[in-house]
């Protein structure tokens, strides 16, 4: 992904697979091991979270509170261990049976495919388990239903992604820093004209061109929830996303590669940070990350003008997933709401200015966002985030856009329209599959 979150050094799937088998003697003294279908167990447990230093200082923090108060129903935590990705660890688990109790970093992505190896806990089979996730996150608690209306996973912090621009540099195409022409496609490729044209950056804005699944996040998921108003990219088991919208922010995308206003080829660093490309589609991690630039931030642009309060954008969550191994599966349910807590989410927030998935967020810790006033956009933007398509094929449909938006947005190949509804159709055959 473009967030330069720390990244885990690659290994083979053979040391995934001995992380994982480690971990038993772990699970053993943990209270895991056989699956149990006992809800109301308690007792030790184990949990993962983010090996972001920030994250981890939050949940170092919360551990030890929980610890304090409960003597008898201890948490042991560590990182997530090392491999080439969270979910490739996480599956691995799964499949030896030895999977933590929680892990809070579980990308909504691979909780289809998690809960078809058997791997997750139905939240909602917890007495107050689908009355507590949507009393805390509202209506957009939905989003992250299965397709028979459980949950599987706790939706807990978003990062809604916006429009990052360095002030400076639109300064020095003589363009005005503090009321930038964005909101529209027709003024946003105007402006990017005039940037390049100006030779301030080599490119306007440059999202990664490669075609990893997860790249179409940040260039059409985010432009598709505003130009819809919040449509996912597949509803009721169909594709959305080949209709007049999608065409219009396909063509915009189509644009911008076309008059090379957005590069076709990946660049190896950060160019918004380095100054080759003059905006970026991030989320609130930006802001301590970005602190050498003058930066400002708007919403994404829609193809007419549309009031800010009224747009949505892609979430770029990470959620709280609760595994089947996990033997004191009372104790795990306990945490997971302390954890998501009024209290806890207020830490996590100041720790990390990530969003919790928390209905009303900006007036519940009101305090946090006016004494940080760059957070407020995204305090307000977490309400209005579209969330990737839900079960166990979620992958493969993503896959199947991009492959499609490569060839045909950003290098040119074909058209548009009928690259977006062959999507389109693959997608509607996978999501009918179990």
């Amino acid at each position: 992904m473009q967030k330069p979150s720390v990244k885990r050094t690659k290994r083979s799937i053979m040391a995934v697979a001995l992380t994982a088998v480690a971990g038993l003697a772990l699970a053993a003294c943990s209270g895991q091991g056989a699956t149990s279908t006992d809800l109301t167990a308690k007792g030790p447990i184990t949990i993962w979270y983010s090996n972001n230093a920030a994250e981890v200082t939050w949940g170092k923090q919360m551990v030890e509170a929980w610890n304090a108060a409960n003597p008898d129903q201890q948490i042991t935590a560590q990182e997530i261990p090392a491999g080439k990705s969270s979910e490739e660890v996480i599956g691995a688990a799964i499949t030896a049976g030895n999977a933590p109790c929680l892990v809070l970093n579980t990308a909504p992505s691979a909780v289809g495919q998690f809960e078809k190896q058997g791997g997750l806990v139905d939240l909602s089979s917890f007495p107050d388990g689908a009355s507590y996730i949507e009393s805390r996150s509202g209506d957009i608690a939905k989003q992250y239903q299965n397709a028979d209306g459980h949950y599987f996973q706790m939706p807990w912090k978003s990062n809604p992604v916006v429009i990052f621009y360095n002030k400076d540099l639109f300064a020095k195409a003589g363009l005005d820093p503090e009321n930038p022409k964005l909101s529209t496609y027709d003024d946003f490729l105007a402006t990017s004209k005039a940037l390049v044209a100006a030779g301030v950056s080599q490119y306007a804005i440059q999202p990664a061109p490669t075609s990893e699944f997860f790249q179409m996040q940040f260039d059409f998921m985010p432009l598709y929830a505003a130009a819809s108003g919040g449509t996912p990219l597949v509803k009721d088991g169909k594709a959305t996303f080949a209709d007049d919208n999608g065409d219009k922010v396909a063509s915009f995308w189509r644009s911008l590669y076309d008059q090379k206003l957005a590069g076709q080829e990946q660049y190896q660093g950060d160019a918004f940070a380095d100054g080759k490309a003059a905006m970026a589609i991030v989320g609130p991690w930006a802001i301590s990350v970005y602190k050498n630039v003058n930066f400002g931030s708007v919403p994404v642009p829609t193809p007419t003008a549309t009031k800010a309060s009224d747009i949505w954008t892609f979430s770029d969550a990470k959620n709280i997933g609760l595994f089947s191994a996990c033997q004191n599966k009372g104790t795990a349910w306990d945490v997971l709401k302390f954890a998501t807590s009024q209290e806890q989410d207020g830490k996590f927030l100041e720790a990390t200015g990530q969003m919790p998935l928390r209905k009303d967020l900006p007036t519940v810790y009101a305090s946090y966002f006016a004494a940080n006033p760059d957070y407020v956009a995204f305090g307000d933007q977490a309400s209005r985030t579209v969330e990737v398509p839900s079960g166990p094929n979620t992958v493969q449909e993503m896959q199947a856009f991009r492959d499609a938006w490569s060839q045909a947005v950003i290098f040119g190949q074909g058209d548009v329209n009928q690259a977006l509804s062959d999507a389109a159709a693959k997608i509607d055959d996978l999501a009918s599959k179990p």
